[in-house]
């Protein structure tokens, strides 16, 4: 049964015991960790207890199949629920799976971690199939839901935040749940609760500098025809984890923005008010790249450009060539083929 929306929050907060296995997957590795900690605390007090909690690996359970269901239906030492993790879920594991389905043995809650699975995964089909089994995806948190995640952040420490605050932060942070979160704690460290409402400054100040801003460098890097300045962001970004397709989005992202402007000063208005009317807004550092990128890219050339991007997306989800490979050519056909690349070069 695949759980979407708000079914899965309620089934993290109190899983049904009638499911007895669960499935999350899904590009964003933080969101994974988050939700898979949560089903463990909903089911056990103490997450190290070893009486309590097992792992098991894609590897011991091709070795010895029959390990996944002694794991399921061993006791605690002081009774109830076991929770039993199984790293690197893919789809080689799937007869295993249908078999330990179907008969399901012991009390316990298995949790798979099944990574990035395409649609046409058998294990997705496996789990979404089954009455007694559940299907989490985690997506990359688009715009609206990383704003949501950071009032609700905010909420729940005590601290009252400001919109533009709210908007800046949801622009700049959203490749990684677990990033995302490590910010906002850092953002809260840094304000406290005892100086008033947090605002779009503090936030620049404080996250402005922090790698999640590598995202803003690709996109710049990009738009500009930068191209050494592009291999540079890639490779930092890469090297903090930052998923392939989040940095392509980053990059729709930024020239959607682009358009936008371009837009508004066709019908007279001035490029500086146009960018003013961008939410979130334009961060300080980067106006005048942007400010640039506005005006050198006709309309023609940006319909060309997000193309591109949709069509390396799609071929990071279905191809087996690898993310970053499809991700790093596609960047730089659009870098090299930038009407501001003989400007920025210059």
């Amino acid at each position: 049964m695949k759980l979407t929306g708000k079914q899965v929050d309620g089934f993290l907060a109190r899983p049904d015991p009638a499911q007895r296995a669960v499935l999350v997957y899904g590009p964003d590795g933080g969101l994974r960790r988050e939700r898979i900690n949560q089903l463990r605390a909903g089911v056990v007090d103490d997450p190290g207890d070893p009486f309590c909690v097992s792992e098991l690996s894609a590897a011991q359970i091709k070795e010895d199949p029959a390990r996944l269901s002694d794991e399921a239906a061993a006791l605690t030492f002081g009774g109830g629920r076991r929770f039993v993790l199984v790293r690197d879920a893919a789809d080689a594991m799937t007869a295993t799976v249908k078999d330990f389905l179907e008969r399901a043995p012991g009390e316990a809650l298995v949790v798979f971690d099944g990574g990035d699975l395409p649609g046409r995964s058998s294990l997705r089909r496996a789990f979404e199939g089954d009455k007694s089994a559940v299907a989490i995806a985690c997506y990359h948190d688009d715009q609206r839901s990383v704003a949501a995640v950071v009032r609700d952040f905010f909420a729940e420490a005590g601290l009252l935040i400001e919109r533009e605050a709210v908007d800046f932060l949801a622009g700049h942070l959203g490749g990684d749940r677990q990033l995302t979160r490590r910010e906002l704690e850092k953002l809260l460290l840094f304000k406290g609760l005892e100086s008033g409402p947090l605002t779009a400054e503090d936030a620049e100040h404080c996250v402005g500098d922090s790698a999640l801003l590598s995202l803003d460098d690709v996109a710049l890097a990009t738009a500009s025809g930068n191209l050494a300045g592009l291999e540079r962001a890639l490779s930092r970004c890469f090297s903090e984890g930052n998923a392939p397709v989040s940095l392509l989005r980053a990059v729709a992202r930024h020239f959607q923005r682009i358009h936008q402007v371009a837009g508004a000063v066709a019908a007279g208005t001035a490029v500086e008010q146009a960018m003013k009317g961008l939410r979130p807004p334009v961060f300080w550092k980067s106006a005048a790249s942007f400010k640039a990128q506005a005006s050198a890219w006709p309309g023609a050339a940006l319909a060309v450009a997000m193309n591109k991007l949709l069509e390396a997306e799609a071929a990071c989800k279905r191809s087996g060539a690898p993310a970053e490979t499809l991700t790093a050519r596609a960047l730089m056909e659009i870098a090299a083929n930038a009407p501001g690349r003989r400007a920025a070069r210059r």
